[in-house]
């Protein structure tokens, strides 16, 4: 089968598409024909080294950990699931033409293969910043770095529990967070001041997702460290800031309430562009510059 791999660490130039073996299932897994896998900044982040001071990378080494296809496989104790069916979820190097899932749930009628690619990650992420921030409902929820994958989810599902959301952007992409249900504004010098007049009454906690050195900004705006929240900067802790990462909670359960509310129209992924498999090593190049609004995906259709 073709797989986007890397061999060793580098720029874009170390992305290579090669043939090799195709995976077969083992105990609690399901292999899927991938339709189409999400892109994320881990992906180059693991490529450039970004990671390796606390992540064995054994090379070759495979792109992805989520994707969305049909099943024709299933692992040894797995009941949930039948050959033919059409599934999302968490897996590894699921940017080749077979990979295998770890964690899934069906995608419903309605739901493309390109939506629900792209929604583990973010869904796993957004809900476990939401929960482990300690926002509560009718309470105002800062959000930086509000119009990639992350902030889509983020936006939604705090809406969807009654909060409140003001969400940081460049001003062309105000109007995405607003049609998501946030209150935008830029980034930058001022912020706290932009954020006062757009919630006078105060924030009940911040998010970070972009990772941009913004937390000693979001915790003299929010308060209290500990109501502050990155996804992306690993010195948070540094500023008695939280920093989450997984691994996952239950993500079937939550990859099954996400798909239900996609077909029923009360969450929306907008995928900005696709890429060919081919292009893994554009794709990529595309996340690092940081102005996607919403998902990038390889389409393997």
């Amino acid at each position: 089968m073709k797989a986007a791999q890397f061999n060793e660490y580098g720029g874009l130039e170390v992305v290579r598409v090669v043939e090799i073996d195709e995976p077969h299932v083992g105990p609690g897994q399901v292999r899927i024909l991938v339709r189409a896998a999400g892109v994320n900044p881990s992906d180059w982040k693991r490529r450039d080294g970004r990671y390796r001071d606390f992540e064995d990378v054994i090379f070759p080494a495979g792109f992805g950990v989520e994707a969305s296809g049909i099943v024709d496989e299933i692992g040894e104790g797995v009941l949930d699931v039948s050959i033919g069916d059409a599934v999302f979820g968490f897996g590894e190097n699921t940017m080749a033409q077979f990979a295998l899932l770890t964690h899934w749930a069906h995608k419903l009628d309605g739901v493309s293969f390109e939506v629900a690619s792209g929604l583990p990650v973010i869904i796993d992420t957004a809900t476990r910043a939401l929960d482990e921030v300690g926002i509560e409902t009718g309470q105002t929820l800062l959000v930086s770095g509000a119009a990639g994958g992350i902030g889509t989810g983020v936006i939604q599902l705090a809406r969807l529990r009654g909060i409140i959301v003001i969400g940081t952007a460049s001003a062309p992409k105000h109007d995405y967070l607003r049609d998501l249900g946030a209150l935008p504004t830029t980034y930058g010098p001022g912020l706290a001041e932009r954020v006062k007049a757009l919630a006078p009454n105060g924030v009940g906690a911040a998010l970070d997702l972009a990772g941009s050195g913004v937390i000693p900004e979001l915790i003299a705006i929010v308060g209290n460290p500990a109501r502050v929240l990155s996804v992306a900067d690993f010195s948070a802790e540094e500023y008695g800031a939280k920093f989450s990462h997984g691994p996952p909670k239950d993500p079937q359960l939550v990859f099954a309430d996400v798909a239900r509310l996609c077909s029923e129209g009360l969450f929306h992924l907008r995928v900005e562009q696709t890429f060919p498999l081919e292009q893994t090593a554009l794709a990529q190049d595309v996340s690092a510059r940081g102005r996607v609004v919403g998902k990038l995906v390889i389409s393997l259709d």
